[in-house]
């Protein structure tokens, strides 16, 4: 179940101090997060903060795979306590914490429970609810990973992701069919997805039902969470200095490297996951990671910190309730519009052009959001599932 901390222990402090970085790092995917969701209007968006329409890459695609990434970050110290369990509460507590986080995926699919339908408000249709969704992948990817780490190890980690990657690739050229195999029609993950789940429970969002939080293509993204484990451990055993930093750095650049050729056959592609989209966001990761390292642990540089402290402490919780908001805001209905409407058009639209003002009702959607994260911090409360 979710716990609330509050006064938490000494060592747990030294922990988030001397890896402040990683909490940083936490905590900007989150605010970026919500920023990309909730825009004052999806018509008008700056491309930055657009997803690549099928092949290709923007900003915002790294932001679901950096979550991944910081989610391994934090396994390297929250699995050291499992290292002295048997294996049955090790399996009762992963098993409880993956459950629970794809149960909250579908409990925010569902939420509010109720459409507008002329006029009226009725229930959903739970029938053709949304099985799949970002929390569910993350509760599969820290399943899957967690296996692994217990069971494997690092060295069993890398094989792994190796194993994983390429097998991916065969799979996707070998099932995919017509002249692109990796096609948004004809990808071996929708046809996987749809073999499986029925197509009324599949995303509708691209015009036809595919699911971007595939079965299929979670296979790849266990990857992300790895890397981040690993990442981890090196920093753990090297700790924060420039030779660690100088590492990292050389093999983002490389993982880029090899991510830029690979594409060349498998394209970069954010919804069906391709090998080699992880190994770009992998490599971008770890450069994110060895430039926070610099400015904050080398430079000394942590005045401006604290900002995306706030999210990173609270990280799963603050996205839960970015999604409850936003969609309670959507229901409330002001003057025959949507609440979150009428405070876009006359909060936002009534001095601003389209895309300036879409983006700042975005920014002010996520300084709201900081806010509640600050009052949880100054009085202690966290929580944790």
């Amino acid at each position: 179940m979710t716990s609330v901390i509050s006064n938490p222990p000494i060592q747990a402090l030294q922990t988030t101090q001397r890896y402040l970085s990683l909490d940083v790092l936490r905590g900007m995917t989150v605010a970026f997060m919500i920023v990309v969701n909730t825009p004052g209007s999806w018509e008008t968006i700056y491309a930055p903060f657009r997803h690549a329409d099928w092949h290709g890459f923007t900003p915002t695609d790294l932001v679901f795979p950096t979550f991944l990434f910081v989610v391994g970050n934090a396994m390297s110290f929250s699995q050291r306590k499992f290292d002295r369990k048997p294996n049955p509460a090790f399996f009762g507590a992963v098993g409880k914490r993956t459950l629970l986080i794809f149960l909250i995926g579908l409990f925010l699919n569902a939420f509010p429970f109720v459409t507008r339908s002329n006029g009226e408000l009725t229930l959903i249709d739970f029938s053709s609810l949304r099985i799949m969704g970002v929390l569910q992948r993350i509760a599969l990817c820290y399943l899957v990973a967690s296996l692994v780490i217990r069971f494997a190890r690092v060295r069993g980690a890398l094989l792994f992701s190796a194993f994983a990657l390429l097998g991916y690739w065969a799979a996707a050229f070998a099932l995919g069919s017509g002249p692109d195999p990796y096609s948004l029609e004809t990808n071996a993950s929708r046809k996987l997805d749809l073999l499986l789940i029925q197509s009324a429970n599949l995303y509708h969002g691209f015009g036809l039902p595919f699911e971007p939080e595939g079965l299929l293509s979670t296979l790849p993204s266990v990857v992300n969470v790895l890397a981040g484990y690993l990442a981890g451990v090196f920093i753990q055993k090297g700790g924060n200095t420039l030779p660690t930093i100088g590492r990292l750095a050389i093999a983002g650049l490389l993982t880029i490297g090899v991510a830029l050729l690979w594409h060349l056959s498998f394209p970069i592609n954010k919804p069906i996951w391709t090998s080699s989209y992880v190994l770009l966001t992998v490599g971008l990761d770890l450069l994110l990671l060895a430039t926070l390292m610099l400015l904050i642990d080398v430079v000394g540089a942590r005045r401006w910190t604290y900002f995306f402290e706030v999210f990173g402490k609270n990280p799963l919780f603050i996205y839960m309730l970015s999604g409850i908001i936003i969609e309670l805001l959507i229901l409330v209905r002001v003057g025959g519009t949507s609440l979150s409407g009428w405070l876009y058009r006359n909060l936002f639209t009534s001095w601003l052009a389209d895309k300036n003002a879409s983006l700042a009702f975005a920014v002010s959607y996520m300084l709201l959001l900081w806010l509640i994260g600050y009052w949880m911090d100054k009085r202690k409360l966290y929580i944790r599932v």
